[in-house]
């Protein structure tokens, strides 16, 4: 007997049965690769080893029941892993030591306070928030994660002591302690490095992650690695994971993660929805981001009850469930299976395995992070973007992850204001045979004797306001011929503001006074009706209001004869 509709996941509607062997095949390739990935971001986080097992246990179950997506991975992610270690360092929490029971129990916290944000961004239909990191800004952003996260796995991958500071301190630490490097640890680490990226040349099909870990676990087991210096992750709280309030921090200490909470729910936003988009897309499926968003709590909510941190939507791990043909959430249910068989009944195998390993694993993922590509492209099409994209990637590794998220966000929301303040206006030309065309406005420019028809690609708002009237006034004066005629082109302008409004009737007093007639052509419903409420209404009457541009600009000479002058 098939569920009522309603009890069946969204991301699991219309389930063919023909599917499920291809879903679970990709779900076991995928947890191959994700489990050792996850326990390479614990050290980013730091946290223990284990939390990362439990990012992909009842978190990635939570979105597969109530996120939207059919095949968005939620887990452990570099970005918000290291945005939350970061944001806690510079808390100023007194007595936090990174790994403590207090840090982990302040990472869930955070988990907590993120999923709470993100049932507000759910009630309040906030899911466009993620739409202003432009694409730009997220390569530069990412291309930053990725090089703290790369380099923050040098210490590991050398067997050599971490340092503290600032992303310069703590590479000089690294660079200082050289003569104190680890070769039996170097050699693990540039062993993982160098299989993974054989298997991306020679074999890209086969996870060279997986190869790397189960491998060299083998060697460092036989071995006894331990027994020469290399450091190992030791042993594995096994089980399920506790289930309940962090222990040591209460609801009061919510103010001390709350901007942290707060960068990371940005980049879940922000990160979740491109990847949700950009795979539905692809398979002809519309992306539901705000049917998202309630996974995404979910998840989160269920990562801070379970004793882990932050998790988000990985395009990574996505990448790999679409490569290995998975077609639902089903996929990643298989993961969830196979990541409690081996917290029930697995973790002492990986007692031996080097922590170089996991190092390097997520060294190789740090770099892939860094889109010099990107940031090529974008140099060459938009050399203002580009500047943006690097001064992010700039700030977050040098300053940090959760500055970087803040200037990521304001460098947007100011190119937007930036592209409104100073659009593209145009004049109208007549071409005869060539019908009409515009032409950037510039002083000597009209459409023909005593007309001008002006177009403006904005918003009218009180920052481009006088900048309008200015432009407006620079064509009228300069035209070669009395200006008898302004058509305004109102196609581009679908809403003006107060400030724009009084800035409007000073430009329509500036117009009556030089005997020009102001006429609008293509104005919205909208734009109309805010004219009226700025009591225009009688200074713009109906018979100078055009639906057809063509028609505006053929009444022109009509009129000419009768009524050249302003009515």
């Amino acid at each position: 007997m098939a569920l009522p509709t309603f009890l069946v996941p969204v991301s699991l509607r219309g389930y063919k049965m023909s599917w499920l062997s291809r879903d679970v095949i990709a779900g076991v390739t995928l947890a191959a690769v994700a489990i050792p990935e996850v326990m390479g971001y614990t050290s980013i986080a730091q946290t223990p080893i284990v939390t990362g097992l439990y990012t992909i246990l009842l978190p990635l179950l939570a979105f597969a029941l109530l996120g939207s997506s059919k095949l968005l991975v939620v887990g452990g992610d570099s970005a918000t892993a290291a945005i939350m270690a970061g944001g806690l360092l510079t808390a100023g929490i007194a007595g936090l030591d990174p790994g403590s029971p207090q840090w982990v129990a302040l990472c869930g916290l955070t988990a907590l306070v993120c999923g709470l944000l993100l049932i507000l961004a759910r009630v309040l239909r906030l899911g466009f928030i993620g739409d202003f990191l432009s694409a730009s800004v997220l390569i530069g952003f990412l291309t930053g994660v990725g090089i703290q996260v790369a380099t923050s796995q040098i210490p590991d991958i050398l067997g050599v002591p971490k340092g503290s500071g600032d992303w310069f301190q703590q590479q000089w630490a690294w660079i200082s302690e050289l003569g104190r490097l680890s070769w039996p640890t170097l050699a693990y680490g540039a062993a993982t490095i160098g299989i993974i990226f054989a298997f991306k040349i020679f074999l890209p099909k086969v996870p060279g992650a997986i190869i790397a870990v189960v491998g060299l676990l083998i060697l460092a087991t036989f071995t006894n690695a331990s027994s020469y210096g290399v450091e190992v992750i030791g042993a594995i709280q096994g089980g399920f994971p506790p289930i309940g309030f962090p222990s040591g921090v209460s609801w009061g200490d919510v103010p001390a993660v709350l901007s942290t909470a707060f960068a990371c729910f940005i980049i879940i936003i922000a990160q979740s929805a491109a990847t949700s988009r950009s795979f539905a897309a692809k398979h002809g499926d519309r992306a539901d981001v705000n049917r998202d968003i309630v996974g995404l709590a979910a998840s989160n909510l269920a990562a801070g009850f379970s004793g882990t941190f932050v998790v988000n939507g990985s395009p990574t791990k996505t990448q790999i469930l679409d490569g290995q043909k998975g077609r639902t959430q089903v996929a990643n249910l298989t993961v969830v299976a196979v990541t409690l068989i081996v917290l029930l009944f697995l973790t002492n195998l990986l007692t031996d395995l080097p922590k170089a390993v996991l190092g390097g694993v997520v060294f190789v993922i740090g770099l892939e992070l860094i889109d010099i590509r990107g940031l090529r492209r974008v140099s060459r099409v938009r050399r203002g973007e580009f500047f943006i994209a690097l001064a992010t990637a700039l700030t977050v590794f040098i300053v940090g992850v959760g500055a970087g998220v803040i200037l990521a966000l304001a460098l947007s929301l100011l190119d937007v204001v930036r592209r409104q303040y100073r659009p593209r206006d145009f004049v109208l030309g007549v071409r005869g045979k060539q019908g009409y065309e515009y032409t950037t406005a510039a002083a000597g420019e009209q459409t023909a004797p005593g007309l001008v028809v002006f177009r403006y690609d904005a918003d009218l708002f009180y920052a481009n306001a006088s900048r309008f009237v200015d432009d407006v006034q620079q064509v009228v004066q300069n035209a070669p011929d009395p200006v008898k005629w302004l058509v305004l082109d109102c196609a581009g302008i679908s809403d003006i503001d107060y400030s724009a409004g009084v800035a409007f009737s000073g430009l329509v007093d500036w117009l009556d006074a030089r005997g020009v007639r102001l006429v609008l052509a293509r104005p919205e419903t909208a734009v109309l009706d805010e004219f009226t409420a700025y009591g225009m209404a009688k200074r713009i009457p109906a018979d100078r209001i055009y639906n057809d541009l063509e028609d505006a600009v053929r009444a022109f000479p009509a009129q000419q004869g009768t009524s050249g002058s302003p009515s």
